[in-house]
């Protein structure tokens, strides 16, 4: 079964998608939803697509290791998702992960206008890599 890793965000959300083996990240693009229960829909929908048996939400968290309101939208989120999904939701720190997504996206000749079209996407990337590692 593939993981999903999300990066929540209340305009964007970054989607990666895992090789079959869990490997490797497989497909990776950004969702535009502002309604929370929409996108939990739609990433519930995605995931039955894929067969996704696992997902991975970001979790911010500030630099010393405290919770702010961002991380309570995602806890939030996630009930939203296990309700939709039925499947487990795994939360994980996403500490720097934009801030390296933008790093990558700049690295690489983008510029500044593109990485608000993509930069959620990466950071979902990096949210998926770090959790497969972790395995």
């Amino acid at each position: 079964m593939r993981t999903m890793a999300i990066d929540y965000g209340d305009a964007r959300i970054g989607l990666a998608v895992s090789d079959l083996l869990g490997m490797f990240c497989g497909e990776a693009w950004t969702m535009e939803e502002w309604n929370m229960e929409r996108a939990a829909a739609r990433i519930a929908e995605e995931a039955k697509k894929r067969d996704v048996g696992t997902l991975v939400l970001g979790l911010p968290k500030n630099m010393d290791g405290s919770e702010g309101p961002r991380a309570e939208k995602s806890r939030a989120f996630r009930e939203l998702l296990l309700a939709e999904t039925g499947l487990p939701v795994v939360l994980w720190d996403e500490r720097r992960s934009s801030i390296e997504a933008h790093a990558i996206l700049h690295a690489n000749g983008k510029k500044e206008k593109v990485h608000r079209r993509s930069v959620d996407a990466v950071a979902a990337s990096l949210i998926l890599e770090g959790y497969l590692g972790s395995l």
